[in-house]
């Protein structure tokens, strides 16, 4: 096991987020970001009136923002991310086959080998506090110990071509269920270490996957389009058709309530389905030539995506359905994947090698 550490300072950049309608682009020009001055922003949480006004900054109260950005080694390309227990935050480096740890407070990283053929893509914590990985290169599910770094693999059975894992999460019952882009979608037990491997719906495509609050298991096809249900007890999957077709849902996450919020790749849009009526509502993004990639529901039920058509960070508030746009500094930055707790939203410029955060003030 090979462990590096190093340390980088962060750059804080000033954005002004405009806000806008679900159909019309931000209102408010983007100044020049500086990477050396630090700022915040400010956006009215209310709906825009059209493209070019707003409503009265006192008909609802104002959301203040942050952006940093914190560079990674180089060639790391960092895909996922997930905040870590003690406050710093777990990345995979697909680039350099690593699970990296970066310190917000003080830049230091840290970079564990995952083993020879690695190429992690995604990262989360389990009920354990540990950074579990679906390494498409090593066709395994690895654990990384959080205190001593010791990384503990677990390969697919040898009869299961490799999957191209993709994402994984922890169902109510704690076990762990992953994609496999290839066709393949499974779980680990990490009591007795058995793997489970299926094969999906329509072939090809299984990549985000989410958990509700009962624990139940949902995930996203990005090839067959399609949100599939995972029956727990038998590893069955119900197909769910979004209203559009061929919309390419690339990633899901579930809100609390249990609605599952999902990124349309191929069509631009951000989409929901509500599990108890069986209803979906879809809502493109801003701009033209948008390309939903990462969602993620924050602690408040509001919505962030990565736009790799706009190259920013959105976050969309299901109630006013009013989106704030967060331009990147980089060009581009190719944010993959967005995770985050209380406050802060997370991510992974992995054309950059960055990560990104964009913090709420009080």
């Amino acid at each position: 096991m090979m462990i590096r550490t190093r340390f980088a300072l962060p750059a804080i950049a000033l954005f002004v987020a405009g806000c806008s309608t679900s159909s019309t682009p931000p209102a408010s020009a983007v100044p020049e970001p500086s990477p050396t001055v630090a700022a915040s922003v400010s956006a009215a949480a209310s709906a825009s009136a059209g493209p070019s006004q707003t409503s009265s900054p006192t008909s609802a109260p104002k959301l203040t923002f942050s952006v940093a950005t914190y560079p990674v080694p180089s060639g790391s390309r960092p895909h996922d991310v997930a905040p870590a227990a003690d406050g710093g935050i777990w990345y995979t480096a697909q680039g350099s086959g690593e699970l990296g740890w970066l310190d917000p407070k003080s830049g230091e990283v840290r970079e564990v080998a995952l083993g020879t053929g690695s190429a992690p893509h995604g990262v989360i914590v389990g009920p354990d506090g540990a950074p579990w990985v679906t390494d498409s290169g090593l066709n395994a599910i690895v654990r990384v110990d959080p205190d001593t770094l010791a990384v503990e693999v677990h390969s697919l059975p040898s009869l299961v071509p490799n999957v191209n894992l993709n994402t994984a999460v922890f169902d109510g019952d704690g076990i762990l269920w992953f994609t496999g882009q290839a066709g393949w979608y499974g779980r680990l037990d990490p009591a007795s270490g058995a793997v489970e491997v299926f094969t999906a719906p329509r072939g090809v495509g299984p990549y985000g996957i989410t958990a509700t609050p009962d624990g139940e298991i949902y995930f996203s096809s990005l090839a067959g389009s399609y949100l599939g249900e995972v029956e727990r007890s038998t590893g069955e999957v119900r197909v769910i058709e979004p209203p559009t077709a061929g919309a390419g849902l690339r990633r899901a996450w579930s809100d609390s309530e249990g609605r599952i919020w999902v990124s349309e790749w191929n069509a631009g849009q951000v989409g929901v389905y509500d599990p108890e009526t069986d209803a979906w509502r879809e809502w493109p993004l801003p701009g033209d030539g948008a390309q939903a990639y990462a969602v993620f529901v924050d602690e408040g039920d509001a919505v962030w995506l990565t736009d790799f058509g706009g190259n920013a960070i959105v976050r969309f508030d299901p109630t006013s359905e009013e989106f704030l746009d967060f331009p990147a500094e980089s060009q581009p930055a190719n944010v993959r994947q967005l995770h985050g707790r209380p406050g802060e939203v997370w991510g992974a410029e992995s054309a950059a090698d960055r990560l990104v955060v964009v913090r709420r003030s009080p």
